[in-house]
C-alpha cells in the first residue's frame, strides 16, 4: 500500500500543550496522509488531554461551575442549561476517556499522564456527587440529567477499576445515590430508553440492586426498532443522524454485556446485536471521505467526532469486520480528528470547546446543545484504551476505503448484513 504521490502528512509529533492547527478546514485531500503510528497515538492523546484538563482540573478543585463558560443557541437556553451542562461535560468526557484511564502496562510519559488523570477523575467524581460540594450536580430534576447520569454510568462500566473500585467508600455511596436519583425521570420513547437501562447496568456492576422495569422497555423496543443492514430506528420513526453511534449501539452492546445473562431473551440478543454493530462500524468507516470528513447529517453534529463512537468501540473490542484492518480505521479516524480539531475556533482562549462541527459554528446549536454537551466528542477516543503495541496503533498506515477507491485502487464489493433478532 502506498499513500499516494504528492501526499502531505497531516500533523506533526505533538508536545504537551501543543496541538497542530496549521491546516485549513478546507484543505485538499492530499493533506490527509497520516504519519508514523506513534505520531498518530501522540496526536490522539494530545486531543484527550486538551479536552480533559479544563473539565477535570477545575472540577477536582470544586470550581467547575464557577469557571466553565456556558454557550448555547441564545441566552435563555444558556441560563436553562446551567441546571445540567456541567454534568454533561464531566459525564460525557469520562465516558470517552474511561478505556484509556483503565489501560494497564503503559510506561513513560503516557503512564504518568494516565495516572494523574485517573486521580483527577476520581477527585472530580467526588466533587460532582458530594451534596456539600459547590459542584454537586443535578441528577434527578428536569429531564436532561437522565441522559448524562447514563453517560456517567457508561464511564463506570468502561473503567470499573479506576472509576469505581478505587473510589473512597463515601464517594462510592454518593455515586450510587446519584445514579438512583435519575430514576425519578421517565425516559422518552426513543434512545432515551437506553439511558434508563444504562443506569441500571451501572448499578448492577456496582453490586447494587437494579430494576428490570427500567431495562426491559429498552431491550424490547430496540429489538423491534432494528431496521436492517446494521441500523436501528431511533424510536418508531427512522431519522438520518448519528444516534446509532452517539447512544444506541454502544449502550445496547454494554447493557447486554452486563445484564444479558440475567434473562434468556436478552442473552439471545447479544450475538445479533454485535453482528449488527460490526456492520454499522463498517458503514461508518466507508463514510469517511478521502479528505477526512463525514456527512453533516442530522441533529447533534456539534458532538463532532463523537459520531464515530461505535466505530471506535468495535475497534476497542477487537471485533472489527474482516473487511477492515485496524490500521485503516486508525488512519481514517485520525484524518477526521485532524479535520475537526485543527480547525480554528474549535476552542476558546481558555481551552473550552465552542459549538461547531469544524471550528466555531454557533448556528448549528439545537435547543438542547450547550458547552457541556460538546464533550461527547470524547467518545470518539475509545481506541486509546488499546495499548500502543496493539495492531490498531502499531501497524503501518493503510488507506481507508474511500481514500483507496477514490484514488483508483481496487477493492471488494460492499455487502449488506442479513438477519434479525430472534422472536
Amino acid at each position: 500500500m502506498t499513500l499516494g504521490a504528492g501526499s502531505v502528512a497531516i500533523g506533526s509529533a505533538c508536545r504537551a500543550g501543543s496541538i497542530p492547527r496549521a491546516h485549513s478546514p478546507v484543505a485538499s485531500a492530499t493533506e490527509y496522509a497520516p504519519l508514523a503510528p506513534a505520531v498518530d497515538r501522540e496526536y490522539w492523546l494530545e486531543i484527550l488531554l486538551r479536552l480533559s484538563d479544563p473539565v477535570l482540573s477545575n472540577l477536582a478543585q470544586h470550581r467547575l461551575k464557577a469557571v466553565m463558560p456556558v454557550e448555547a443557541m441564545n441566552e435563555t437556553q444558556a441560563a436553562y442549561a446551567r441546571h445540567s451542562t456541567h454534568l454533561e461535560a464531566v459525564a460525557r468526557l469520562l465516558c470517552g476517556i474511561a478505556p484509556w484511564l483503565e489501560l494497564r502496562d503503559l510506561n513513560g510519559d503516557e503512564e504518568a499522564q494516565r495516572t494523574a488523570h485517573a486521580e483527577m477523575a476520581r477527585a472530580a467524581l467526588d466533587a460532582a456527587t458530594d451534596p456539600q460540594s459547590p459542584d454537586f450536580m443535578n441528577y434527578g430534576q428536569g429531564i436532561q440529567p437522565l441522559v448524562d447520569t447514563a453517560f456517567l454510568g457508561h464511564a463506570l462500566l468502561r473503567a470499573p477499576n479506576e472509576l469505581w473500585r478505587k473510589l473512597p467508600k463515601q464517594t462510592q455511596r454518593n455515586v450510587v445515590a446519584a445514579l438512583k436519583a435519575s430514576r425519578a425521570i421517565s425516559p422518552l420513547n426513543n434512545n432515551w430508553l437506553l439511558f434508563a437501562a444504562m443506569v441500571e447496568a451501572a448499578l448492577a456492576q456496582c453490586g447494587e440492586e437494579w430494576r428490570q422495569d427500567r431495562v426491559s422497555p429498552a431491550l424490547k423496543s430496540f429489538r423491534r426498532w432494528y431496521v436492517g443492514d446494521g441500523a436501528y430506528s431511533d424510536g418508531p420513526e427512522f431519522r438520518w443522524d448519528y444516534y446509532n453511534s452517539f447512544v444506541i449501539q454502544p449502550m445496547l452492546l454494554d447493557v447486554l454485556r452486563i445484564l444479558g445473562d440475567t434473562r434468556k431473551e436478552w442473552n439471545s440478543m447479544r450475538a445479533p446485536a454485535l453482528a449488527f454493530a460490526r456492520r454499522y462500524a463498517e458503514v461508518q468507516e466507508r463514510m469517511i471521505s478521502p479528505e477526512g470528513t463525514i456527512p453533516p447529517i442530522g441533529r447533534s453534529i456539534t458532538y463532532r467526532f463523537g459520531a464515530l463512537q461505535l466505530l471506535g468501540q468495535i475497534a476497542l473490542m477487537r471485533a472489527l469486520p474482516e473487511s477492515l484492518q485496524p490500521a485503516q480505521v486508525r488512519c481514517a479516524m485520525t484524518a477526521v480528528l485532524h479535520r475537526m480539531m485543527d480547525a480554528p475556533g474549535t476552542f476558546d482562549e481558555n481551552g473550552w470547546l465552542l459549538i461547531g462541527l469544524c471550528g466555531h459554528q454557533a448556528g448549528l446549536a439545537e435547543v438542547y446543545i450547550s458547552t457541556g454537551s460538546l464533550y461527547l466528542c470524547a467518545a470518539g477516543l475509545l481506541p486509546l484504551g488499546l495499548p500502543p503495541d496493539d495492531p490498531f496503533w502499531a501497524d503501518p498506515a493503510v488507506d481507508w476505503t474511500a481514500r483507496k477507491l477514490w484514488s483508483g485502487q481496487d477493492g471488494p464489493a460492499d455487502r449488506a448484513v442479513k438477519g434479525k433478532f430472534p422472536e
